[in-house]
């Protein structure tokens, strides 16, 4: 690790961590969802379009529910725990790794995606 460049490693941790706030808006922001679906449709470029249409009404009604930090942050703990976690427990158990191992790790990125997904779900604009 004494070889290692330290500004090397920092700012490729940046750039993977820009890479999962990213993924995570996939995970916390529902009207992405409705957004990627409307918009497939056939003609929904077209302002006039009964797609277009819908996607406005529903951004009219819902673009901000459940925007909250604290529904992002729920929505990346439980990506935490119910994706991240057993990965590192299936690695964990293949490298002969105790369960202090398996919770520190996984309570490390719990609490990280917590935050990035309360971050990201409330206070970054669609």
């Amino acid at each position: 690790m004494k070889s290692g460049n330290m500004a090397v490693i920092f700012g490729i941790t940046l750039i993977l961590s820009l890479i999962i706030a990213f993924f995570m808006q996939f995970i916390v922001i529902h009207q992405v969802h409705i957004h990627s679906f409307l918009r497939s449709q056939a003609g929904a470029e077209n302002p006039e379009s009964e797609a277009a249409i819908l996607l406005k009404k529903i951004d009219e009604l819902f673009s901000t529910s459940y925007r909250t930090f604290k529904h992002g942050a729920f929505h990346g703990a439980l990506t935490g725990i119910m994706f991240v976690t057993p990965i590192i427990a299936i690695n964990a158990l293949f490298e002969r790794r105790g369960f202090k191992y398996i919770a520190l790790h996984a309570g490390y990125w719990i609490i990280t995606l917590a935050l990035m997904g309360g971050i990201v779900c409330g206070f970054i604009e669609m």
